[in-house]
């Protein structure tokens, strides 16, 4: 029997987002859950601990509008295009206050999904022999190898609260199918007590059983399906619309200058009030600048018996 598990991003946040908290905001240069970020600050969430490979500019968001005291992430880079200046002031100069910052290579940070999805205690990489991460970060830990000679790093499971993702299409019970690149969504799901998908398109379960290997991530798994068209920008969707390069490169000058920022969350997250809004002041113009033409992949046959 299908549950149906379709809320509104404010009850959806409202519900299972809470002060304190760590959340996962997944997403790996694609399918960045944008208008999820923005919703938790408009509903001024507080102390949460944010996880995120690649913490860019939806991490520089959430930080500048009060919402994180503590960065658990890796590549700190505004998706290659420039500084991230909000995570800068307060790591560099403390400025207005410190955030606390625990770093992992890219492999590092999948590891510890894996392992909180696996139910394991931790998971073993060699890729921190002969760097300066374990100086940097002592949950880095060398155990001798149990199987023969040397050791090997570990890092610790990670298990979030919430974990919240973007892609293309679920069904109301929450079978969720991405396609493109894809980041560490499915362990991250997995890994945490709850799981908020966000959606371009709910489409009828049929549309999940015709092509069942795109579901990276079950039902079983999924608390709440929200739908929010084009609620990725400034990432991108494969087959909906492309990057905003543009905004990217803005990014920089406008977290460089504090009062701008805030003014730039005044104006884009707080006097909105959701991601139709958001995509109706991008206008016309730029949705068309950021268009994609189509390409539909090939018909599998999943032959039966039956």
């Amino acid at each position: 029997m299908s549950h149906d598990k379709v809320l509104s991003m404010t009850e959806a946040i409202r519900r299972f987002v809470s002060d304190g908290m760590t959340v996962a905001l997944e997403g790996f240069t694609h399918l960045i859950p944008y208008s999820a970020a923005h919703e938790i600050i408009r509903q001024q969430k507080r102390d949460l601990t944010l996880c995120r490979m690649t913490p860019d500019i939806i991490s520089d968001q959430l930080i500048a509008a009060g919402c994180v005291s503590k960065l658990v992430a890796s590549f700190f880079a505004s998706g290659s295009a420039g500084s991230l200046y909000e995570i800068r002031r307060r790591v560099e100069s403390l400025v207005p206050e410190a955030l606390e910052v625990e770093e992992y290579s890219h492999y590092g940070m999948v590891s510890r999904y894996h392992a909180g999805a696996s139910g394991m205690p931790f998971a073993p990489l060699r890729s921190y022999s002969g760097s300066d991460m374990p100086d940097l970060n002592p949950l880095l830990k060398v155990v001798d190898n149990p199987y023969g000679e040397g050791t090997v790093y570990v890092v610790p499971a990670l298990n979030p609260d919430v974990t919240i993702i973007h892609a293309q299409r679920a069904d109301r019970s929450g079978n969720t199918q991405m396609w493109g690149v894809l980041g560490a969504q499915q362990e991250a799901a997995y890994a945490a007590t709850r799981t908020i998908v966000v959606v371009e398109e709910i489409v009828d379960g049929a549309v999940v059983r015709a092509d069942p290997n795109r579901t990276i991530v079950p039902a079983h798994v999924v608390d709440a399906v929200v739908l929010s068209r084009r609620g990725a920008h400034p990432s991108y969707v494969q087959g909906g619309y492309d990057r905003d390069g543009e905004f990217y490169r803005e990014w920089t000058a406008i977290s460089h200058e504090p009062e701008r920022l805030r003014q730039w969350l005044q104006d884009w997250v707080y006097d909105l009030k959701d991601s139709d809004d958001y995509a109706e002041k991008l206008g016309p113009e730029k949705w068309a600048a950021l268009a994609v033409s189509d390409r539909p992949s090939g018909v599998v046959n999943y032959g039966s018996s039956r």
